[in-house]
């Protein structure tokens, strides 16, 4: 499993890419220090082979994704937000974007 990350705009950050053994729960790290007040947080992921999809979305706080075995949490000053996935698999090999957005 071998997800990749890459910077959606100028201001944001990401890792340039990740791995993990298939089952063992991965970190996907954005840093936004520019967001504004009333920005929300997107991340979308990109399957190889097509177009990006909206993965989850929130604008503070820590969001449960049950569906997609995971949480997205985001911290206190909304700087930065992390995607956890726990028990990624080969279909979850994608290209993970991190934007903002109102």
């Amino acid at each position: 499993f071998s997800p990749t990350v890459a910077v959606a705009r100028a201001q944001i950050q990401q890792e340039p890419s990740l791995e993990t053994p298939e089952g063992t729960g991965i970190n996907i790290s954005c840093s936004h220090s520019s967001i504004g007040t009333g920005d929300l947080i997107y991340w979308y992921r990109q399957l190889p082979g097509l177009g990006p999809e909206l993965f989850v979305s929130v604008h503070k706080g820590f969001k449960e994704l049950p569906d997609k075995a995971g949480s997205l949490s985001v911290s206190a000053d909304r700087k930065s937000s992390a995607l956890y996935l726990s028990r990624p698999g080969l279909g979850d090999a994608a290209v993970y974007y991190c934007a903002l957005g109102a």
